[in-house]
């Protein structure tokens, strides 16, 4: 008998969706001892069939039809009572995103105590915590157990997620996008994370994921999803060397080969952008504690020539971002110097640096941060020009042509950011930084939480702009296979300094420093070679 069986479940999404169900059909098995991979696209119903299983279906999506066994107890005919009792004692669920999940004015400790208090082991949390906290990895089990969830990494906070649902060793693990967000390196230490704490305790893990390089590198089986319904499943080797449904094809297709691409050389050898040693520190601490400095970025030298792309990897918090921040004039560095077509802005006032603004334009990472909500599209694209003195009208104009630029209609003008998915957003955010007509783009970390294939159409979009428009790029990314698709050079920072600079088929055929080495180690899936369709 299968540990967790799934037999016809189908859920009803609200009037007015662009479907008829959430899922339909679906049926699905996971063995114990087993990791059975859920694929598909935001909005096939992956997290709505993990959420189906553990009881927690909004009362605006009911459960129309099927059945959900957990062993011999159906789990569909338990009262919420009885499915409270089930959640963490024989399955347990992780969240796709920790810092929601996690209460932010308690300690990680005591709401790790408290999943096991609820399940009447009260007395045994305070041992059990430290094992726990342990047994995922995490330094110094004690004092971390007394932190707050906003000290801590998303790394971390993703192990104390791990750590809080095997507290009462469940028999079923539900891992939703456990690992979308995180750089390389720690997705890799999550990756066998679960694959060993699974193999030693015999669970059974449904993960949930839209990325085929975590497939590769985790699954026994694998059940594509496509709007709503299982249209392929099998072991994990037959569907990723021979997919049988062309909607699977396509995600594979999708998915960065990891493998660089041809490096164009740049238009000209003219350089529009030069960084010598730039620093920025902050400090963290006071009040009661000791004041530490954080050299957020030091010694970063590099050179971007007119039409090129150069890539800026590295894990979380190695200083990308920061950096970037310090082209824009989000933050000011300390020191060194940056040269923009041979003019330093570092010692500029903001007034001084009005013209440069519109010659630089970053493209953030989260779209939906940074579009405001109660602004219109159109509105929220033609600010910048209107701003530097264009002429509303005209601004307008613009802004639907560059809507057309980015593959959306032109009738988005009137309609605001909540009413479009992650990729439509992202390219309005595009559309805004070329509204300005810049001569450099900084992309950060821009397609990051997006699906394969929105990925690769964004990816795609910004290679024809880039050829059209004649853009130089600085391109931010802790995802190495994207870095190789898309970067003429790369260079790698680590711990704010850049340790590795050259051509990206130099840097990624010959890697001469030990982190860059790592990073290309930790690519998901890495041993796996996509098959040509």
């Amino acid at each position: 008998m299968s540990l967790l069986r799934v037999e016809g479940l189908t859920v009803a999404l609200p009037p007015g969706g662009d479907r008829p169900h959430a899922v339909e059909q679906i049926d699905l098995t996971v063995d114990r001892g087993e990791i059975v991979c859920v694929v598909g696209e935001s909005g096939s119903g992956k997290s709505i069939t993990a959420n189906a299983v553990m009881g927690l279906l909004p009362k605006t999506l009911p459960r129309k039809a099927g059945r959900i066994w957990l062993g011999d107890t159906e789990l569909t005919a338990q009262s919420p009572e009885q499915l409270r009792a089930l959640r963490g004692s024989r399955m347990a669920m992780i969240f796709q995103e920790p810092m929601t999940a996690l209460n932010p004015l308690m300690r990680v400790g005591d709401q790790i105590a408290e999943a096991l208090a609820v399940h009447g082991e009260k007395r045994r949390a305070r041992d059990r915590v430290p094992e726990l906290l342990a047994a995922v990895n995490l330094p110094d089990p004690a004092a971390l157990a007394k932190a707050h969830p906003f000290r801590l990494s998303g790394g971390q906070r993703q192990r104390v997620m791990i750590a809080m649902a095997l507290a009462l060793e469940p028999a079923l693990l539900i891992a939703d996008e456990p690992t979308t967000a995180l750089d390389v390196t720690t997705q890799m230490q999550i990756l066998r994370l679960v694959r060993e704490i699974q193999s030693r305790k015999g669970m059974g893990v449904m993960f949930i994921t839209h990325d085929f390089g975590v497939v590769a590198e985790i699954a026994d089986r694998v059940a594509v999803m496509q709007r709503g319904r299982i249209v392929e499943q099998g072991p994990a080797s037959a569907v990723l060397n021979n997919p049988r449904h062309d909607y699977t094809r396509a995600l594979i297709a999708a998915v960065p080969h990891g493998a660089p691409a041809h490096t164009r050389a740049p238009v000209t050898t003219e350089t529009v952008l030069e960084a010598k040693g730039l620093a920025k520190t902050y400090s963290r601490g006071g009040w009661f504690g000791a004041r530490a400095v954080v050299k957020a970025v030091h010694d970063a030298d590099f050179t971007l020539r007119r039409g090129e792309t150069l890539g800026l990897v590295g894990e979380s918090g190695s200083g990308k971002s920061t950096l970037a921040r310090c082209v824009v004039d989000l933050v000011r560095p300390e020191a060194g110097h940056m040269l923009f077509h041979g003019q330093d802005l570092r010692p500029l006032s903001r007034a001084d640096r009005k013209p440069f603004r519109k010659r630089i334009q970053m493209v953030f990472q989260d779209p939906y941060a940074s579009l405001n909500p109660r602004r219109r599209v159109g509105d929220i694209i033609a600010e910048g020009p209107i701003t530097h003195g264009e002429p509303r009208a005209q601004a307008l104009d613009r802004a639907r042509d560059l809507l057309r630029l980015v593959k959306l209609d032109p009738g988005a003008m009137d309609r605001f950011p909540h009413e479009f998915s992650g990729g439509q957003r992202q390219r309005i955010g595009i559309a805004r930084a070329l509204a300005m007509e810049p001569e450099l783009l900084i992309a950060d970390e821009p397609v990051s939480a997006l699906d394969v294939s929105v990925q690769a159409q964004v990816l795609a979009l910004l290679a024809e702009i880039r050829a059209r428009l004649g853009l130089t790029m600085l391109f931010i990314t802790h995802d190495l296979r994207v870095a190789a698709q898309v970067c003429d050079r790369i260079a790698v920072m680590q711990r704010g300094a850049i340790v590795e600079i050259g051509p990206t088929a130099e840097v990624f055929g010959n890697p001469q420093h030990s982190y860059t080495r790592a990073l290309l180690d930790s690519i998901p899936g890495r041993g796996w070679t996509p098959p040509v369709f």
